[in-house]
């Protein structure tokens, strides 16, 4: 019997990223909200996340922090919420 993975849920966090000349987005340093501080080392790659997932407006960067592969996803805002761009997130096990 294959193993469950366990279920998962976002966390937001804020994303401190530049815009490269060529218009990308390139997120360098994620801020819990507890005020922990974890700088982006490098991306690694970046893709469209809304193949099977919940939300099919979502972008996901692998990133590199503390050597390890990790991803960050931006989740994109309703076309209708005017002054928005969208918020970041990272998913964390479900502790039950």
């Amino acid at each position: 019997m294959k193993p469950v993975p366990p279920r998962r849920i976002k966390v937001y966090v804020k994303v401190t990223s530049d815009f490269d000349a060529t218009g990308y987005m390139q997120p360098r340093i994620i801020t819990w909200s507890d005020g922990r501080v974890f700088r982006i080392e490098t991306v690694k790659d970046f893709r469209p996340a809304g193949m099977g997932r919940d939300n099919p407006f979502a972008d996901c960067y692998t990133i590199v922090v503390k050597g390890e592969t990790k991803y960050l996803f931006f989740e994109k805002a309703d076309r209708h919420q005017t002054g928005r761009i969208g918020r970041w997130y990272v998913e964390c096990p479900l502790v039950v």
